[in-house]
């Protein structure tokens, strides 16, 4: 056998890639019509079944990252849900996939990284270094509740670039990461508020028996495959941003809980859940987040959609292809097209900044069902219209159908 490669006594299903693009998407909901009633938080628990978790941006130039796989699967709803979920004790926040809101009873899954995951050696390093600094921390919230970093006031140097924290900031980040600590969001500027974790998460959840390693990792790619329906190992290890992931996935075939599978096209070896549907057809119609798992991991997006995607934010403007916030548009079991989107708020307009169609689409209907999309989104954010520029060969089309 080649060094590397994983040997199953099993059977290796085949799947073609029509058949892995739609069971892929009814895994993250998408098989489902959007509800069409009152919707609360048992919608919101309905759609963390199908994608496990909610990744965090702070980008608010349209509205935030992680409203919008709401939206994508709900269509308007309250955009408190997050926050009310949040404050009943429903989710937490951690650094999962990167900063996410995850269900709370999920917590145990993690307590090997809050103990010794490699990404954070550095900040236990720090923390070695200072434990006076960090048992003040502590010590502050215990005393006076909840706080954001600028509240210790710990900085003896002009700040710089993003990610330039203080002293104070860093004994805070260690103690949420090591999970002494908990964060909820303040609403008016998104900040991090801090706490003792004993006060935000659930008792019966902070005392529950935490799984080794070994074990939350298998735990860990099962829920993955759930998530995805079907994945490389690639795929299913950047879920939730676990390494050395090989063995675990040869005891989960072995053991039936995933299943060997080959995808047409795909070089890598692929993974089937066994209770992954396989729907007939996929009509769904979204218009997706950047850090929405549909596209999250660009190589999968290319594998299954054939659609080549970066986001630009962080590029020069001269640089940019296609824009500065810029979402795939999901139509059927397709990735059709992009636009960049931007929120007027003062002027109460969505902005289509570009729209651009992917090769061989129908234009005339993809931008007839863009249109509707868009204006259900304007709606949904208190705005009056959709204007479209005239950027991109999809503009023209999308301006008539708006």
């Amino acid at each position: 056998m080649v060094p590397g490669t994983i040997c199953h006594t099993r059977p290796v299903t085949e799947i073609s890639l029509a058949q892995a693009r739609r069971i892929a998407l009814g895994a993250q909901g998408f098989n489902n019509a959007r509800p069409t009633g009152r919707i609360d938080r048992r919608h919101l628990r309905k759609v963390l079944d199908h994608i496990g978790l909610i990744q965090i941006d702070s980008v608010n130039v349209l509205v935030r990252s992680q409203e919008l796989p709401l939206f994508a699967r709900l269509g308007p709803h309250p955009r408190t849900l997050i926050t009310d979920a949040t404050q009943a004790g429903e989710l937490f926040e951690y650094w999962v996939h990167e900063a996410c809101h995850v269900p709370v009873e999920q917590r145990p899954l993690y307590g090997w990284m809050m103990t010794g995951h490699p990404r954070w050696k550095a900040m236990r390093t720090f923390a070695a270094e200072r434990p006076e600094l960090i048992q003040s921390v502590l010590d502050r919230l215990r005393a006076e509740g909840p706080l954001v970093a600028s509240d210790l006031q710990m900085r003896d140097r002009p700040k710089g670039q993003w990610w330039d924290w203080d002293d104070g900031k860093f004994a805070l980040e260690h103690s949420f990461r090591l999970g002494e600590v908990a964060a909820t969001r303040r609403p008016n500027d998104f900040a991090r508020m801090y706490d003792l974790a004993e006060r935000v998460i659930p008792a019966d959840v902070l005392n529950a028996p935490t799984p080794t390693e070994h074990e939350a990792k298998k735990e860990l790619l099962v829920l993955a495959a759930s998530y995805f329906g079907v994945g490389t190992a690639a795929d299913l290890a950047d879920y939730h941003r676990l390494a050395h992931t090989r063995p675990h996935l040869a005891e989960l075939v072995e053991e039936g809980r995933l299943i060997a599978t080959r995808v047409e096209g795909w070089k890598q070896q692929a993974y089937l859940h066994p209770d992954a549907k396989r729907p007939r057809r996929i009509t769904a119609r979204a218009v997706l987040s950047p850090f929405d798992p549909v596209v999250w991991f660009r190589d999968r997006a290319e594998r299954l959609f054939g659609f080549h995607y970066r986001i630009e934010i962080y590029t020069p403007e001269p640089k940019r292809q296609f824009g500065y916030y810029v979402l795939p548009f999901l139509l059927g079991d397709e990735l059709v097209g992009r636009v960049d989107l931007k929120a007027d708020r003062k002027a109460r307009q969505l902005l289509v900044q570009g729209a651009y169609a992917e090769p061989g689409i129908a234009e005339a209907h993809v931008a007839e069902e863009l249109a509707d999309e868009l204006k259900l989104m304007a709606d949904w954010l208190g705005l009056d219209e959709v204007v479209v520029k005239p950027r991109g060969d999809l503009s023209a089309a999308l301006r008539v159908a708006i």
